[in-house]
């Protein structure tokens, strides 16, 4: 009688073992579902590179995200003679991190509904619209969350060019050179000096010139012999050793640089890298 009792409460046991599995899996797909889902809202809501590509027919836009939702997000928007270029990486990844690239994008897109206005007054507005959303007021126990971002206004008629940049910096390489020009240290978000306005870097361009703006996700990514992170500084020279080359083929370098780099090792963020060619 215990030998069937034994097999009786087995079977049970393996009963709900097996329900537990097929809810969990049912769970998961429906995660799935809601992720790939989620996915398609970002992507409708990120510009038409094909556009992007008749503005700039020597350019790329590098975007591999680390999970099926990103946190950084690239974005453009024309006005006439004025093209305004970011390059965001939202706190986070993943769900939280593709919830503010969605506001992110909106209030840019809602920003230059009318005209584009300067690069710094842009990531101004930008910062207290964020703030306003998420209800900041400087409270220690709330959320720091935002964005750092790397913004261009570029004037092709004029061949000048605005830049502003919450932590983002802007490379430049002329003439084989790399410039590089930091951005302020404060993100797009509530911060101990909220009060201060972004800087403006007014830029005059040159026929050439190759333009950089970019998340910090291939640089912190680890790799290599010693799995250290790849660092600014290789990337650095990663741009300027490519920088003869057409864009397409500093893309595919940059792509194929990163994926030796990283090796079995995951990917630790968003990946985003946008190059013009003046």
């Amino acid at each position: 009688m215990d030998h069937y009792k034994e097999v009786a409460l087995e079977r049970d046991l393996i009963a709900k073992i097996s329900e537990q599995k097929n809810k969990i899996e049912q769970q998961q797909k429906e995660l799935e579902g809601s992720l790939s889902y989620a996915s398609s809202i970002q992507a409708a809501l990120l510009p038409d590179l094909r556009y992007f590509k008749k503005i700039f027919p020597s350019s790329f836009v590098l975007f591999k995200p680390r999970d099926i939702v990103s946190g950084d997000f690239y974005w453009y928007n024309r006005k006439d003679n004025r093209i305004a270029v970011a390059a965001a990486d939202c706190t986070g990844h993943g769900v939280p991190g593709a919830f503010m690239s969605i506001l992110g994008i909106s209030f840019l897109n809602e920003i230059v509904s009318r005209r584009i206005p300067r690069a710094n007054s842009i990531l101004n507005r930008l910062r207290e619209n964020v703030m306003k959303a998420l209800h900041q007021t400087g409270d220690n126990s709330e959320h720091k969350d935002g964005m750092d971002i790397a913004l261009c206004v570029i004037d092709l008629d004029a061949m000048k060019m605005e830049y502003s940049g919450a932590f983002n910096p802007l490379y430049i390489i002329r003439n084989g050179c790399l410039t590089e020009t930091r951005g302020d240290k404060m993100p797009i978000g509530i911060n101990a000096v909220v009060e201060k306005s972004f800087t403006n870097h007014d830029i005059k361009l040159e026929m050439g010139d190759l333009i950089y703006i970019f998340s910090d996700g291939y640089p912190d990514q680890f790799g290599g012999p010693e799995e250290k992170k790849f660092r600014y500084k290789n990337m650095q020279e990663l741009l300027a050793k490519n920088a003869n080359k057409p864009l397409e083929s500093q893309k595919r370098e940059l792509e194929r640089n990163f994926i030796q780099w990283k090796g079995n090792l995951e990917q630790v963020d968003d990946v985003l890298i946008i190059g013009i060619k003046i």
